[in-house]
């Protein structure tokens, strides 16, 4: 994969005597941004940017669905942000922080040194960079709320030194981004650049934007342009989302995958996050009880809903490998997420896992249609929620209104479990429903939701906070 050049001060200094010295590096933006080849290299480097990031600790460990995992002890700071208890020193929010707004900084050199560049893909790439920084201030606003709205290069005081922005202005930045790479990018890509931000992911993720904003009629508008592309459809069988070769399926909108290569750095790290320790993983994420217990609805044939083993490990269920699964494995809970676990583990050590991550799917729009649809008083909130159920072998729903939003909130819950999301649904869904699933995890619900605390780090660098 390529990289983006690393821009360096260079601080020069004899004695007790200092200089004062302009900007050095191999490249500036001046003379690196000269050709078509460089801007498209910078994009590489934007995408390049989203690996590595833990999103799971925030949408899964701070969830009902998962417990920390690991070994008793490891990693502190994941104890922090399973029970509520982190502070502004905490090393996974000041990492994540610094990981996330390392992308909205790229993102940001992208979109200023391109825009006047005089190349046919300008506006293209100028898309995909917008749709990525829209993708990392979703996160950042959903984790902390009011954060600093960045949107120039780091190359002046102002640009490096921001106050924080309210939620509201936030979200209307990502719908600007959004609506713009929606315009600007194409619906489908060949083979050889499949995994590049789509228009369906930049009208997908906008439609995510509305949806927890509460603006229904944009939010199905936007899934309605969607739709209108013709793209995207429900895969037969859940289970062949989480195998190599998944991402190039029509059910999957936007996420990431990983290189066939024997770099360590371009495998699927998930997986060694999750993984049991008789593969060398560190079993983190593992999922709760509750989680489980959220299957208790038969299939219309009466068997248990497929995608409960699908996701997890259980006691004396096949695992890979010819395996079968040990509650040993986990000692948080007696569980562990299957969804990243390499399939082939003897083909490809834990570490080079080609298993994509799936952030945006086809599934996940049907659910947020049947939610915007019932939560607006419209009618036909069941077709789309009933299609996502047949899959799973489940009978179709006719509740009214009240009744069908608690449905509605259960299947995402199994359908999308541990593809981070779960958390950011409990904080939207409001107080009572959080406080009851969160009841024993040290969680207090805050007003107007919960907020992790903005990183030390970022308070003691940034002099407008």
């Amino acid at each position: 994969m390529k990289r983006l050049p690393v821009f360096a001060m260079l601080l020069l200094c004899s004695c007790d005597n200092f200089l004062d010295e302009s900007m050095r590096s191999d490249y500036s933006p001046e003379n690196y941004y000269t050709s078509e080849d460089a801007a498209a290299a910078a994009v590489v480097g934007v995408y390049a940017s989203l690996y590595g990031t833990k999103w799971w600790i925030f949408g899964d460990v701070a969830s009902d669905d998962a417990a920390k995992g690991g070994n008793a002890g490891d990693q502190a700071g994941m104890d922090g942000i399973d029970g509520f208890t982190a502070t502004s020193d905490n090393g996974d929010i000041a990492v994540f922080w610094q990981k996330t707004y390392e992308t909205v900084s790229q993102a940001n050199n992208v979109i200023a040194y391109v825009q006047p560049m005089n190349i046919p893909t300008r506006d293209h790439l100028i898309g995909e960079a917008r749709f990525i920084r829209a993708f990392s201030y979703f996160q950042l606003v959903n984790i902390f709320g009011a954060v600093p709205y960045k949107d120039k290069p780091q190359t002046t005081a102002d640009a490096i030194h921001v106050a924080l922005s309210t939620p509201d202005l936030i979200y209307s930045k990502i719908e600007a981004d959004l609506q713009a790479a929606a315009d600007a990018l194409p619906p489908y890509y060949g083979a050889a650049e499949r995994g590049r931000v789509t228009q369906g992911a930049a009208l997908a993720l906008l439609a995510k934007t509305y949806l927890y904003q509460q603006k229904y009629s944009d939010c199905l508008a936007a899934i309605q342009r969607l739709e209108d592309l013709q793209q995207y459809a429900l895969l037969n069988n859940y289970a062949d989302l989480f195998h190599s070769g998944a991402e190039d399926s029509t059910e999957v909108i936007f996420g990431l995958r990983f290189a066939q290569s024997m770099e360590v750095s371009l495998g699927n790290e998930f997986t060694v996050w999750m993984a049991p320790s008789i593969e060398s993983g560190y079993h983190f994420n593992a999922p709760t009880q509750a989680f489980v217990d959220c299957f208790t609805e038969p299939t219309a044939t009466g068997s248990g809903d497929p995608r409960l083993d699908a996701s997890i490990g259980r006691n004396g269920k096949p695992w890979f490998n010819g395996l079968t699964f040990s509650d040993s494995w986990s000692e948080a809970t007696g569980y562990l997420v299957k969804k990243y676990c390499e399939d082939n583990p003897s083909a490809r050590p834990i570490g080079y896992s080609t298993i994509p991550y799936h952030y945006l799917r086809y599934a996940d729009l049907l659910l947020m249609q049947a939610e915007a649809l019932n939560e607006s008083g419209a009618a036909g909130a069941n077709v789309p929620l009933n299609s996502v159920r047949r899959r799973a072998g489940l009978a179709d729903t006719t509740a009214a209104q009240s009744t069908l939003r608690a449905i509605i909130r259960t299947e995402r819950r199994r359908e999308l479990g541990f593809e981070c999301h779960r958390f950011y649904d409990l904080m939207r869904y409001g107080r009572e429903y959080a406080e009851q699933a969160l009841v024993g995890t040290g969680f207090t619900w805050q007003e107007p939701r919960y907020y992790f605390p903005l990183p030390q780090m970022e308070v003691d660098a940034n002099n407008k906070l």
